[in-house]
Parts: C-alpha cells; sequence; structure tokens
C-alpha cells in the first residue's frame, strides 16, 4: 500500500511536560514509521513506562496518531466467505492450550477465566464466530461415545491475542452447583466443559469444532457505522473481538464509526476486560461508548437493581434514534437477559407511539438485529 509522505519524527520529552502533549507513549525499540501509527509492537504497561526519566514520542507533523499493533497473515482478510464447520464432532482438531487466567476479582460471584488456545492457523474464524469444544472423557447418558459439544463465543480477532493468526481465546465461566439443601458445592453436577478449560494447564490438549455461525458477524461494508453491543457476563466474549479488529488492530477496515458498549455483571470485581475498553474509551472518545451495569452495586432509577435492560431504557431516545438511522444492535449472554431487555423496548417503543413489533421485524428484515443466547 502506498503511504502518504507525512514528516514524522521521534523526540525525547522530559517527564514534567508530559501534560502538554497528545500522544501515544511506548518504550524506545522498534519504532516504524507509516501513515497511520507511529509503531507496531503489542500495548504496554503505561505505569511502567512512566517510571523512566523521559518518554519517547512518536509524533506526526500533522498530529500525534494513536499506535496501533501489525497483525499477520494479512492473508486472513482475503475471504468473501466465514470458515464453517472446518472441524466437526466426529473428527474434531486437536488444538494446544497455551494460558489459562481468572479474570475478576475476589469478591465475583463464580470464576471466569480467559483462555487461549493454540490452533497453529488450522482453524481459522471471523470476529463473532463460536468454537465447540468437546471435554475428554465419555457421555455419561451414551457409555462409550464422547461427550456433546459446547459451544463458546470466541472472544479474540482471527489474528487472537497473539497477533499472529495462530491463536483464539474464550471467555469461560466455571459452572459449579451447590446443593440447594446443604449449601455444598457437588462435583458431580458442575459444568462438564467449563471445569475441564477452566482447569486445564498450559500444554494440554483440546477438542475443538467448528468455528460455526454467522449471526454476529461483524458488517464491515459501511466503516462509519453504528454498532450496538449489549452483553451480559461472558457475553462480551464477541464485543472483545469486535473492539480489538476496531481499536487495536492494524487492520484494512478503518472503523470510523461508533462503537457502544453496554455490559451487565454483578459487581465491579466481575467485570470482564474491563481495562481494555477503559483504554478505547481514553483513546477513542468520538467513536466509543462504555456503560457498565453493576446489578448489585447500583441502583436503577426506580431503587431497584440495575440491569442491562435499565441501562438501555436510560438511553433509550439515542438508542431508537440511532436503529433508526440505520445502526445495528447485538445482543449476547444468558438467554434470561432477552425476556426483560425485549419488555424495556417494547415499552418505550409504545412511549413513543411505536408498534414494537413491526419496529423489530423491520430490523430483522435490515439485518440490523443480532442475537445470540445460550
Amino acid at each position: 500500500m502506498a503511504h502518504s509522505a507525512i514528516s514524522q519524527v521521534s523526540v525525547a520529552v522530559p517527564l514534567q511536560t508530559d501534560s502538554s502533549f497528545r500522544r501515544s507513549t511506548f518504550k524506545a525499540t522498534s519504532l516504524t514509521f507509516s501513515d497511520k501509527s507511529c509503531i507496531s509492537m503489542p500495548s504496554i504497561d503505561l505505569k511502567a513506562t512512566r517510571s523512566r526519566s523521559q518518554y519517547i514520542v512518536c509524533m506526526s507533523v500533522q498530529h500525534a496518531s494513536k499506535a496501533k499493533v501489525s497483525v499477520s497473515p494479512l492473508s486472513l482478510e482475503d475471504a468473501k466467505e466465514p470458515p464453517l464447520n472446518i472441524y466437526k464432532p466426529k473428527e474434531p482438531y486437536t488444538a494446544t492450550i497455551v494460558s489459562v487466567d481468572r479474570i475478576v476479582g475476589p469478591k465475583a460471584p463464580g470464576e471466569t477465566c480467559h483462555i487461549v488456545i493454540d490452533h497453529d492457523g488450522n482453524l481459522p474464524y471471523w470476529e463473532g464466530q463460536s468454537y465447540g469444544v468437546i471435554p475428554p472423557g465419555e457421555n455419561p447418558k451414551k457409555p462409550g461415545s464422547p461427550h456433546n459439544v459446547r459451544l463458546y463465543s470466541i472472544a479474540s480477532t482471527r489474528y487472537g491475542d497473539s497477533f499472529d493468526g495462530k491463536t483464539a481465546s474464550l471467555c469461560v465461566r466455571r459452572a459449579v452447583y451447590y446443593d440447594p439443601e446443604t449449601g455444598k458445592e457437588d462435583p458431580s453436577k458442575n459444568g462438564v466443559c467449563s471445569n475441564f478449560l477452566c482447569n486445564a494447564k498450559p500444554g494440554d490438549k483440546v477438542k475443538i469444532t467448528g468455528p460455526s455461525g454467522k449471526i454476529m458477524l461483524l458488517p464491515e461494508n459501511n466503516p462509519n457505522a453504528t454498532h450496538i453491543m449489549i452483553g451480559t457476563g461472558t457475553g462480551v466474549a464477541p464485543f472483545r473481538g469486535y473492539l480489538r479488529r476496531m481499536f487495536m488492530e492494524s487492520v484494512p477496515m478503518k472503523f470510523n464509526g461508533l462503537a457502544w458498549l453496554f455490559l451487565g455483571v454483578a459487581n465491579t470485581d466481575s467485570l470482564l476486560y474491563d481495562d481494555e475498553f477503559t483504554k478505547y474509551l481514553n483513546d477513542y472518545p468520538g467513536n466509543f461508548r462504555y456503560d457498565r451495569a453493576l446489578s448489585r452495586e447500583q441502583k436503577n432509577n426506580k431503587g431497584g437493581k440495575m440491569y442491562v435492560q435499565d441501562k438501555i431504557e436510560e438511553y433509550s431516545d439515542e438508542i431508537f434514534k440511532l436503529l433508526d438511522e440505520g445502526a445495528h444492535i447485538y445482543f449476547c449472554g444468558l438467554k434470561g437477559m432477552m425476556p426483560g431487555i425485549q419488555d424495556t423496548l417494547k415499552r418505550v417503543a409504545e412511549e413513543r407511539g411505536e408498534s414494537w413489533e413491526q419496529k423489530l421485524s423491520q430490523l430483522k428484515k435490515n439485518k440490523q438485529w443480532h442475537v445470540e443466547v445460550y
């Protein structure tokens, strides 16, 4: 690709003058120059950088631009159709666990893990798709047969967290069963697949099927489009992939629209990928909005617990206006989230003198309505 001729310089700026510049900061290594970004490297811990006596600041004569991460292979952009069911349940792909990390705080109810899986480039996918996982062991309902496939929304872009197209990430909540009478955990009724994944160690093998799904694919034909994302808990997974593609990676799609994320969890300790989302908010305030609904910490307008549907109601006029202008709206999470959201949207529509049934029918017809619940 031809690059525009923009003069760029690297300058060392004394620490005490850092507030006078709008810029991205990095360690003084591997600077590469281009028209849109000054360097190509993963994001780093700015706290560590600030302990240095000076910053390295990459600036353009026109403006200081935000660095995006280089990804490869860019041939992953070439396919016109999404990959579908490359590996099927009878012949799954054997991938390798790279890492398993707990990503919630001590006060979160339950445990959620971020799991990176190495597929060595053999199981490509697009943002918004899912992998199937077959846990080891046999199906107790069908002795001699493997367990059923469990579907998990992929939480990374097609390039993976290592940006090389060889890994995929899953966001998995450990399913634990507590006996209602004794209050004690009953391991025999715990979720087989979620516990297998959350207990996995680097190097462990995992059987994968897929990728599957087309309903949650991110439409990229209009880089100026609005995307409203509503997720509860691990339902944030596909949205993490969308947002990394929009704001973190140096990819052909140059997003210049609005991405608006509503995330519903129990409390602050339960927030998932909050640091990533907060960084986008700081770096791209004109293109990203982020609203959290913390049911155990916040109150809605009526004094009850704050759920995502309450946040939607709070911004309903704006959301309906954006939908009328062609915005895409996505829902991902437990299926129990949808009745409350649908009731809220119906009530708001009626208050506006509109028929929600007609509006929903039109949104589906226009392919603006995307739902994946489990």
